[in-house]
């Protein structure tokens, strides 16, 4: 195994980390049930979704998984030139 391959392979392994723990942190989508329940729909968190934690996360979810989708095709372009070049 060349020296290409070992960070090449631990490039993936640190974006598939990365991937894993920020879903993991996440929280579930489930719809409030406020007629159910008695409590209301509008909360703090509902009504500035875009400050909070779920957004930020959110975002560098589709961030770190569009690095995860780059790298994997980076990687296998650089792997087959380097092997049949």
């Amino acid at each position: 195994m060349s020296i290409l391959e070992i960070v090449m392979g631990i490039v993936l392994i640190c974006f598939a980390i990365a991937v894993t723990l920020v879903v993991l942190f996440q929280e579930g989508q489930q719809k409030p049930m406020g007629a159910i329940t008695g409590s209301s729909g509008d909360t703090f968190l509902t009504k500035n979704k875009s400050r909070s934690i779920d957004a930020f996360l959110e975002r560098w979810t589709r961030i770190i998984s569009i690095g995860f989708f780059i790298a994997v095709i980076v990687v296998n372009i650089v792997l087959y030139f380097h092997v049949f070049g």
